[in-house]
């Protein structure tokens, strides 16, 4: 339950950004930085669902911490629409959201960070990245057979090697861990760009979907790495639960 102090935070953040909108739904997305796993990985989940459902009745913003030249990069890497990102080059935002900001343990944002993806106060995050190597019948696939996967130019194949593998329909062993692994070397290649100061890299995000009148109707705070989504199986499964059983596909 969202406190009213939250509420008014939500609210002004909607007016101080002008996320404003005439369809019947929106939602506010809180990133992390731009360049965290999650930020990347749910901005792609994102762009797919925009992609896929153009004439849907909601509208999708995003905030993450970041600079313009991160932005322009994060939005030409993922396929998520610039005018609707938003950059900020602190966590106020967060804070006053009430947004859990991670591992703070006093010892700089790399080693917070490390703790983290070991496991510790991120009880999910191993978990997920065992699911990446591992496969999961019960999600997608990532990649279909025409992808050209391509890491660093020094390893490249196309997507139908999945196929020829471990078959299709379902979500296959190394698959995502190959796709989060994409993700990771762009970032590592554009360190500076996407990282204004490593000592926001544990801070995390939060999902606010809005109806026309602006009510929360729908709201997810992460506390872990690799943890955007209440279902990471299906991440964006919260629209379709709260959207008037409207069908949408991603």
């Amino acid at each position: 339950m969202l406190s009213n102090k939250q509420k008014t935070n939500i609210n002004k953040l909607i007016k101080d950004f002008n996320f404003s909108s005439s369809k019947k739904y929106k939602l506010i997305v809180l990133l992390g930085m731009l360049g965290d796993f999650d930020s990347f990985e749910y901005a792609i989940n994102l762009k797919n669902f925009i992609n896929n459902n153009q004439n849907k009745n909601i509208d999708i913003f995003a905030i993450a911490i970041g600079n313009k030249i991160g932005k322009d990069k994060f939005c030409e890497f993922t396929g998520f629409p610039k005018k609707k990102l938003e950059v900020v080059y602190d966590n106020k935002i967060h804070e006053n959201l009430m947004v859990s900001k991670g591992v703070d343990l006093g010892l700089g944002g790399w080693i917070n960070m490390l703790i983290m993806l070991s496991g510790l106060n991120s009880l999910r995050t191993i978990r997920e990245v065992i699911r990446g190597y591992t496969g999961d019948k019960n999600a997608k696939q990532i990649f279909s057979d025409d992808d050209q996967i391509n890491l660093l130019n020094l390893v490249k194949f196309p997507g139908v090697f999945f196929k020829y593998t471990c078959g299709e329909g379902y979500l296959r062993p190394f698959e995502l861990a190959t796709y989060r692994l994409n993700n990771m070397l762009e970032i590592l290649q554009n360190w500076n760009d996407y990282i204004v100061d490593n000592k926001y890299l544990p801070q995390r995000g939060a999902s606010f979907l809005l109806d026309d009148k602006d009510k929360i109707i729908y709201n997810y705070f992460s506390n872990d790495v690799l943890g955007y989504s209440s279902n990471m199986e299906d991440p964006l499964n919260f629209l379709r639960e709260n959207l008037d059983n409207d069908f949408f596909e991603y």
